[in-house]
């Protein structure tokens, strides 16, 4: 073969190729020879591998930069908030394969795409709604979730976070993997403030944050938070 591909030494479901700072990170693919954004695949007999890329995810930026935890398990309950076309939600996908993930997007044109893309995918779905508005998805989604991941463009995502934990995580046992976008809460505001204050939020909350992945190298004046729900 051209390629080695091994097992990642931390996390479930996640793939490495290559050395150093040419390493590439692959999922296994649930949704055999189809592709979500053009990512590349490598088959290896009954088993195809999808290129994870950090410039277009925020999940796989905190993994390249050396994240701690992702929490994620192949049997893992996920809500994901801001699932978009499906980009990070597919590689997800692709590692909770005994799991469910409830993906929630409020615009319908990347709703539809997200169908599209996931009609094959009989752990993910999709689900239109305001991540503001919790309770309007509450009808879709059956008892607690293990891990709620949040990535939206919003000035109030640490209320938003908040509110859905209280709402579907599991208390003391719950995790949360959150996306800060800087310049959606303020544009001119120093970022490091802006990460420092959301983290404030969030701990007088009951939301205990145990790492934080500055991803600016690949997603600017940004950071990825992962933590617990007290």
């Amino acid at each position: 073969m051209a390629f080695k591909m091994k097992k990642h030494n931390k996390f479930d479901g996640i793939y490495l190729s290559g050395y150093k700072e040419n390493q590439k990170i692959f999922t296994l693919n649930l949704d055999f020879n189809k592709t979500i954004y053009g990512e590349k695949l490598i088959t290896d007999g009954d088993l195809q591998y999808r290129q994870w890329d950090p410039f277009r995810s925020k999940l796989c930026a905190a993994i390249k930069c050396n994240a701690r935890k992702i929490f994620l398990t192949p049997s893992s309950k996920v809500l994901y908030l801001g699932a978009s076309s499906g980009t990070t939600v597919s590689h997800i996908s692709d590692i909770v394969t005994k799991g469910i993930i409830y993906a929630v997007e409020f615009s319908p044109r990347s709703l539809r795409e997200l169908v599209q893309n996931s009609v094959d995918r009989q752990n993910l779905i999709p689900i239109l709604g305001d991540a503001n508005q919790p309770y309007e998805y509450s009808k879709f989604i059956t008892g607690s979730v293990d891990i709620i991941y949040m990535d939206v463009a919003q000035p109030n995502q640490a209320e938003i976070l908040i509110k859905n934990a209280k709402m579907y995580l599991k208390p003391g046992v719950g995790k949360f993997i959150f996306a800060v976008k800087s310049r959606s809460i303020d544009t001119v505001a120093n970022p490091k403030e802006i990460f420092e204050r959301e983290i404030k939020i969030l701990e007088e909350n009951g939301l205990m944050v145990t790492d934080n992945v500055n991803i600016s190298s690949f997603q600017t004046d940004h950071v990825v938070l992962f933590g617990r729900y007290q």
